[in-house]
Protein backbone atom coordinates (compact mmCIF):
# COMPACT_ATOMS: atom_id res chain seq x y z
CA UNK A 1 0.00 0.00 0.00
CA UNK A 2 1.02 3.61 -0.45
CA UNK A 3 0.11 6.58 1.62
CA UNK A 4 -3.07 8.43 0.67
CA UNK A 5 -2.15 12.03 -0.01
CA UNK A 6 -4.10 15.21 0.45
CA UNK A 7 -5.05 17.38 -2.47
CA UNK A 8 -2.31 19.90 -3.29
CA UNK A 9 -3.56 23.39 -2.61
CA UNK A 10 -2.65 26.87 -3.78
CA UNK A 11 -1.34 29.26 -1.11
CA UNK A 12 -2.20 32.92 -1.62
CA UNK A 13 -0.93 35.78 0.52
CA UNK A 14 -2.66 39.15 0.10
CA UNK A 15 -0.88 42.15 1.69
CA UNK A 16 0.28 39.96 4.56
CA UNK A 17 2.46 41.63 7.19
CA UNK A 18 3.77 40.89 10.67
CA UNK A 19 4.73 43.38 13.34
CA UNK A 20 5.99 42.92 16.89
CA UNK A 21 5.28 46.25 18.54
CA UNK A 22 7.29 48.81 16.61
CA UNK A 23 9.38 46.16 14.82
CA UNK A 24 8.20 45.05 11.37
CA UNK A 25 9.24 41.43 10.77
CA UNK A 26 7.43 41.15 7.40
CA UNK A 27 6.35 44.18 5.38
CA UNK A 28 3.03 43.94 3.50
CA UNK A 29 3.51 41.57 0.57
CA UNK A 30 1.61 39.58 -2.03
CA UNK A 31 2.64 36.06 -3.02
CA UNK A 32 0.99 33.15 -4.86
CA UNK A 33 2.35 29.62 -4.44
CA UNK A 34 0.79 27.44 -7.11
CA UNK A 35 -0.64 24.06 -6.19
CA UNK A 36 1.78 21.18 -6.65
CA UNK A 37 4.92 23.32 -6.74
CA UNK A 38 7.90 23.66 -4.43
CA UNK A 39 8.62 27.30 -3.62
CA UNK A 40 11.62 28.29 -1.52
CA UNK A 41 11.83 31.34 0.72
CA UNK A 42 15.51 32.27 0.57
CA UNK A 43 17.39 34.97 2.39
CA UNK A 44 19.82 35.84 5.19
CA UNK A 45 19.00 35.55 8.88
CA UNK A 46 16.45 38.11 10.00
CA UNK A 47 14.98 38.77 6.55
CA UNK A 48 11.49 37.51 7.52
CA UNK A 49 11.40 34.16 5.72
CA UNK A 50 10.77 31.99 8.79
CA UNK A 51 8.17 34.43 10.15
CA UNK A 52 6.37 34.23 6.80
CA UNK A 53 6.46 30.42 6.92
CA UNK A 54 5.09 30.41 10.47
CA UNK A 55 2.21 32.69 9.42
CA UNK A 56 1.30 30.21 6.67
CA UNK A 57 1.46 27.41 9.26
CA UNK A 58 -0.73 29.31 11.71
CA UNK A 59 2.02 29.45 14.34
CA UNK A 60 2.14 33.24 14.03
CA UNK A 61 -0.87 35.46 13.48
CA UNK A 62 -0.66 37.94 10.60
CA UNK A 63 -0.85 41.57 11.74
CA UNK A 64 -2.68 42.45 8.53
CA UNK A 65 -3.68 40.91 5.21
CA UNK A 66 -5.23 37.58 4.25
CA UNK A 67 -3.89 34.04 3.88
CA UNK A 68 -5.82 31.65 1.65
CA UNK A 69 -5.08 27.93 1.27
CA UNK A 70 -6.95 26.11 -1.45
CA UNK A 71 -9.18 29.17 -1.85
CA UNK A 72 -10.21 29.05 1.82
CA UNK A 73 -9.48 32.05 4.03
CA UNK A 74 -7.45 30.64 6.93
CA UNK A 75 -6.15 33.96 8.31
CA UNK A 76 -7.96 33.57 11.63
CA UNK A 77 -7.78 29.78 11.86
CA UNK A 78 -5.46 27.93 14.24
CA UNK A 79 -2.61 25.74 12.99
CA UNK A 80 -4.70 22.60 13.57
CA UNK A 81 -7.53 23.90 11.40
CA UNK A 82 -5.44 24.67 8.30
CA UNK A 83 -4.51 21.13 7.15
CA UNK A 84 -0.83 21.96 6.79
CA UNK A 85 2.14 20.03 8.19
CA UNK A 86 5.54 21.39 9.15
CA UNK A 87 8.96 19.73 9.24
CA UNK A 88 11.14 21.54 11.77
CA UNK A 89 14.88 22.13 11.71
CA UNK A 90 15.33 20.10 14.92
CA UNK A 91 13.10 17.19 13.70
CA UNK A 92 11.34 17.34 17.15
CA UNK A 93 11.07 13.54 17.51
CA UNK A 94 10.02 12.06 20.85
CA UNK A 95 13.06 10.09 22.12
CA UNK A 96 10.99 7.70 24.28
CA UNK A 97 8.74 6.65 21.37
CA UNK A 98 9.76 4.34 18.56
CA UNK A 99 9.67 5.54 14.97
CA UNK A 100 6.19 4.19 14.24
CA UNK A 101 4.77 5.85 17.35
CA UNK A 102 6.43 9.15 16.42
CA UNK A 103 4.91 9.09 12.94
CA UNK A 104 1.48 8.03 14.25
CA UNK A 105 1.41 10.59 17.07
CA UNK A 106 -0.61 13.22 15.22
CA UNK A 107 -3.19 10.67 14.10
CA UNK A 108 -3.60 9.21 17.60
CA UNK A 109 -3.87 12.70 19.10
CA UNK A 110 -6.64 13.38 16.59
CA UNK A 111 -8.65 10.38 17.78
CA UNK A 112 -7.61 7.59 15.40
CA UNK A 113 -7.27 4.10 16.88
CA UNK A 114 -3.64 3.13 17.60
CA UNK A 115 -3.69 0.09 15.30
CA UNK A 116 -5.06 2.03 12.33
CA UNK A 117 -2.65 4.89 13.02
CA UNK A 118 0.26 2.43 13.16
CA UNK A 119 -0.71 1.00 9.76
CA UNK A 120 -0.87 4.49 8.29
CA UNK A 121 2.49 5.28 9.88
CA UNK A 122 4.07 2.21 8.24
CA UNK A 123 2.69 3.37 4.87
CA UNK A 124 4.22 6.80 5.41
CA UNK A 125 7.56 5.28 6.38
CA UNK A 126 7.54 3.19 3.21
CA UNK A 127 6.88 6.35 1.21
CA UNK A 128 10.10 7.92 2.50
CA UNK A 129 12.18 4.76 2.11
CA UNK A 130 12.06 3.55 5.73
CA UNK A 131 9.97 0.41 5.41
CA UNK A 132 10.66 -1.91 8.35
CA UNK A 133 12.18 0.80 10.57
CA UNK A 134 9.07 1.34 12.71
CA UNK A 135 10.31 -0.43 15.84
CA UNK A 136 13.56 1.53 16.13
CA UNK A 137 14.11 4.42 18.48
CA UNK A 138 15.17 7.82 17.05
CA UNK A 139 18.53 7.40 18.80
CA UNK A 140 19.16 4.30 16.66
CA UNK A 141 18.72 6.28 13.42
CA UNK A 142 21.21 8.42 11.52
CA UNK A 143 20.58 12.14 11.02
CA UNK A 144 19.30 11.56 7.50
CA UNK A 145 16.98 8.80 8.67
CA UNK A 146 15.62 11.00 11.46
CA UNK A 147 14.91 13.67 8.87
CA UNK A 148 12.92 11.13 6.83
CA UNK A 149 10.96 10.17 9.95
CA UNK A 150 10.06 13.85 10.45
CA UNK A 151 8.88 14.03 6.82
CA UNK A 152 6.83 10.83 7.23
CA UNK A 153 5.20 12.26 10.37
CA UNK A 154 4.17 15.32 8.35
CA UNK A 155 2.98 13.29 5.35
CA UNK A 156 0.82 10.90 7.36
CA UNK A 157 -1.56 13.77 8.16
CA UNK A 158 -2.27 14.14 4.41
CA UNK A 159 -1.68 17.89 4.36
CA UNK A 160 -2.75 20.27 1.62
CA UNK A 161 0.57 22.08 2.12
CA UNK A 162 3.87 20.76 3.48
CA UNK A 163 6.21 23.29 5.13
CA UNK A 164 9.96 22.88 5.69
CA UNK A 165 11.92 25.15 8.06
CA UNK A 166 15.68 24.85 7.35
CA UNK A 167 15.31 21.04 7.28
CA UNK A 168 18.87 20.13 6.28
CA UNK A 169 20.93 22.54 8.38
CA UNK A 170 21.88 19.84 10.93
CA UNK A 171 23.30 17.46 8.31
CA UNK A 172 26.80 17.27 6.84
CA UNK A 173 27.41 18.49 3.28
CA UNK A 174 27.22 15.08 1.55
CA UNK A 175 24.03 14.07 3.37
CA UNK A 176 22.47 17.47 2.63
CA UNK A 177 22.95 16.86 -1.10
CA UNK A 178 21.36 13.42 -0.88
CA UNK A 179 18.43 14.58 1.26
CA UNK A 180 17.59 17.59 -0.90
CA UNK A 181 17.35 15.25 -3.91
CA UNK A 182 15.06 12.92 -1.95
CA UNK A 183 12.81 15.78 -0.83
CA UNK A 184 12.53 17.06 -4.41
CA UNK A 185 11.76 13.60 -5.81
CA UNK A 186 9.14 12.98 -3.10
CA UNK A 187 7.47 16.34 -3.78
CA UNK A 188 7.29 15.66 -7.51
CA UNK A 189 6.14 12.06 -7.10
CA UNK A 190 3.31 12.95 -4.69
CA UNK A 191 2.43 16.26 -6.36
CA UNK A 192 2.69 18.15 -3.06
CA UNK A 193 2.54 21.89 -2.51
CA UNK A 194 5.70 22.65 -0.56
CA UNK A 195 6.97 25.88 1.00
CA UNK A 196 10.63 25.51 1.90
CA UNK A 197 12.78 27.90 3.95
CA UNK A 198 16.57 28.00 3.68
CA UNK A 199 19.49 30.44 3.68
CA UNK A 200 21.53 28.08 1.45
CA UNK A 201 21.37 29.20 -2.19
CA UNK A 202 22.69 25.87 -3.52
CA UNK A 203 19.89 24.07 -1.70
CA UNK A 204 17.34 26.50 -3.11
CA UNK A 205 18.63 26.11 -6.67
CA UNK A 206 18.51 22.30 -6.37
CA UNK A 207 14.97 21.80 -5.05
CA UNK A 208 12.82 24.70 -6.23
CA UNK A 209 10.28 25.39 -8.94
CA UNK A 210 10.39 29.03 -7.84
CA UNK A 211 12.53 30.97 -5.40
CA UNK A 212 11.42 33.99 -3.39
CA UNK A 213 14.51 35.98 -2.37
CA UNK A 214 13.82 38.06 0.74
CA UNK A 215 15.73 41.02 2.18
CA UNK A 216 14.88 43.40 5.02
CA UNK A 217 11.41 41.91 5.62
CA UNK A 218 10.27 42.15 2.00
CA UNK A 219 10.57 40.34 -1.33
CA UNK A 220 13.65 41.38 -3.32
CA UNK A 221 12.90 39.20 -6.38
CA UNK A 222 11.01 36.05 -7.25
CA UNK A 223 11.39 33.69 -10.19
CA UNK A 224 12.60 30.31 -11.42
CA UNK A 225 16.07 29.28 -10.20
CA UNK A 226 17.71 29.84 -13.59
CA UNK A 227 16.02 33.22 -14.00
CA UNK A 228 17.30 34.49 -10.65
CA UNK A 229 20.82 33.19 -11.27
CA UNK A 230 21.13 34.44 -14.84
CA UNK A 231 19.05 37.64 -14.62
CA UNK A 232 19.36 39.03 -11.07
CA UNK A 233 17.66 42.37 -10.56
CA UNK A 234 20.25 43.93 -8.26
CA UNK A 235 23.58 43.42 -6.55
CA UNK A 236 22.00 41.78 -3.48
CA UNK A 237 20.15 39.10 -5.47
CA UNK A 238 23.17 38.47 -7.70
CA UNK A 239 25.57 38.00 -4.80
CA UNK A 240 23.09 35.98 -2.73
CA UNK A 241 22.30 33.60 -5.62
CA UNK A 242 25.77 32.07 -5.67
CA UNK A 243 29.23 33.60 -5.97
CA UNK A 244 29.34 36.88 -7.89
CA UNK A 245 31.86 39.70 -8.28
CA UNK A 246 30.47 43.22 -7.97
CA UNK A 247 32.34 45.66 -10.19
CA UNK A 248 31.85 49.25 -11.28
CA UNK A 249 31.85 49.92 -15.01
CA UNK A 250 30.56 52.45 -17.50
CA UNK A 251 27.88 52.17 -20.18
CA UNK A 252 29.38 53.86 -23.24
CA UNK A 253 26.36 53.56 -25.54
CA UNK A 254 23.10 51.67 -26.02
CA UNK A 255 21.69 50.37 -29.30
CA UNK A 256 19.08 47.73 -30.12
CA UNK A 257 18.71 46.76 -26.49
CA UNK A 258 22.40 46.13 -25.93
CA UNK A 259 24.89 48.20 -24.00
CA UNK A 260 28.58 48.70 -24.70
CA UNK A 261 30.10 48.48 -21.23
CA UNK A 262 33.66 49.34 -20.30
CA UNK A 263 35.43 47.51 -17.48
CA UNK A 264 38.92 48.96 -17.34
CA UNK A 265 40.38 48.23 -20.78
CA UNK A 266 37.72 45.63 -21.58
CA UNK A 267 34.56 46.57 -23.53
CA UNK A 268 31.62 44.15 -23.35
CA UNK A 269 28.31 43.97 -25.19
CA UNK A 270 25.58 43.16 -22.64
CA UNK A 271 21.77 43.29 -22.51
CA UNK A 272 21.02 46.89 -21.52
CA UNK A 273 18.16 46.04 -19.12
CA UNK A 274 16.94 49.63 -19.25
CA UNK A 275 20.32 51.25 -18.58
CA UNK A 276 21.51 54.41 -20.29
CA UNK A 277 25.03 55.79 -20.74
CA UNK A 278 26.95 56.45 -17.54
CA UNK A 279 28.39 54.61 -14.49
CA UNK A 280 26.87 51.21 -13.83
CA UNK A 281 27.04 48.18 -11.54
CA UNK A 282 28.19 44.93 -13.12
CA UNK A 283 28.25 41.42 -11.66
CA UNK A 284 30.56 38.74 -13.03
CA UNK A 285 30.20 35.09 -12.03
CA UNK A 286 33.52 33.43 -11.08
CA UNK A 287 33.36 31.01 -14.00
CA UNK A 288 32.65 33.82 -16.52
CA UNK A 289 35.99 35.60 -16.06
CA UNK A 290 38.56 34.05 -18.39
CA UNK A 291 42.22 34.79 -17.55
CA UNK A 292 44.89 34.62 -20.21
CA UNK A 293 48.01 36.43 -21.38
CA UNK A 294 47.93 40.26 -21.13
CA UNK A 295 46.38 41.90 -24.20
CA UNK A 296 45.24 45.43 -25.19
CA UNK A 297 41.59 44.33 -25.45
CA UNK A 298 41.54 42.53 -22.08
CA UNK A 299 41.05 43.70 -18.50
CA UNK A 300 44.49 44.11 -16.99
CA UNK A 301 44.86 42.14 -13.75
CA UNK A 302 47.42 40.98 -11.22
CA UNK A 303 47.20 37.65 -9.39
CA UNK A 304 46.65 38.36 -5.69
CA UNK A 305 46.09 34.75 -4.53
CA UNK A 306 46.09 31.36 -6.23
CA UNK A 307 44.66 28.16 -4.72
CA UNK A 308 44.84 24.69 -6.26
CA UNK A 309 41.57 22.84 -5.49
CA UNK A 310 42.18 19.53 -7.28
CA UNK A 311 39.52 19.67 -9.98
CA UNK A 312 39.89 23.43 -10.44
CA UNK A 313 41.90 26.45 -9.36
CA UNK A 314 40.63 29.54 -7.52
CA UNK A 315 42.16 32.99 -7.96
CA UNK A 316 41.74 36.51 -6.67
CA UNK A 317 42.77 39.13 -9.23
CA UNK A 318 43.31 42.82 -8.59
CA UNK A 319 41.96 44.97 -11.46
CA UNK A 320 41.14 48.62 -12.11
CA UNK A 321 37.42 47.70 -11.88
CA UNK A 322 37.77 45.93 -8.51
CA UNK A 323 38.89 42.58 -7.12
CA UNK A 324 37.77 39.50 -9.06
CA UNK A 325 37.29 36.01 -7.61
CA UNK A 326 37.70 33.53 -10.48
CA UNK A 327 37.39 29.75 -10.80
CA UNK A 328 39.31 28.04 -13.61
CA UNK A 329 38.72 24.37 -14.51
CA UNK A 330 42.05 24.02 -16.33
CA UNK A 331 44.83 23.36 -13.79
CA UNK A 332 47.50 22.44 -16.34
CA UNK A 333 48.80 26.02 -16.23
CA UNK A 334 48.63 27.70 -12.80
CA UNK A 335 49.12 31.46 -12.47
CA UNK A 336 51.35 32.53 -9.57
CA UNK A 337 50.77 35.48 -7.20
CA UNK A 338 52.21 38.65 -8.67
CA UNK A 339 51.83 37.57 -12.31
CA UNK A 340 50.07 39.94 -14.68
CA UNK A 341 47.26 38.54 -16.84
CA UNK A 342 44.53 39.74 -19.18
CA UNK A 343 40.91 38.86 -18.40
CA UNK A 344 38.14 38.48 -20.95
CA UNK A 345 34.57 37.44 -20.20
CA UNK A 346 32.39 34.56 -21.35
CA UNK A 347 29.10 35.18 -23.18
CA UNK A 348 27.10 34.13 -20.10
CA UNK A 349 27.51 35.06 -16.47
CA UNK A 350 28.01 38.83 -16.79
CA UNK A 351 25.07 41.16 -16.02
CA UNK A 352 24.17 44.79 -15.58
CA UNK A 353 22.30 45.18 -12.29
CA UNK A 354 20.78 47.82 -10.07
CA UNK A 355 22.85 48.94 -7.05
Amino acid sequence: MTIVRGKAAEVRLERVAKRYGTVTAVKPLDLVIEAGTLVTLLGPSGCGKTTLLRMIAGLERASEGRILIGGRDVTDLSAGERNVSMVFQSYALFPHMNVRENVAYGLVSGGMAKRAAGERADEALATVGLKGFGDRLPSEMSGGQQQRVAVARALVLEPDVLLFDEPLSNLDARLRRAMREEIRQLQQRLGLTVVYVTHDQSEALAVSDRIVVMRNAEIAQTGAPRELYEAPRDVFVATFMGEANHLRGEVLSVADGRAAVRLGGLVLSLPARGRGPGPTDVVVRPHAALPGPPAPDALEATVATATYMGGHAEYNFDTAAGRLFVTVPDTARLWAPGERVGIRCAAHGVHLVEP
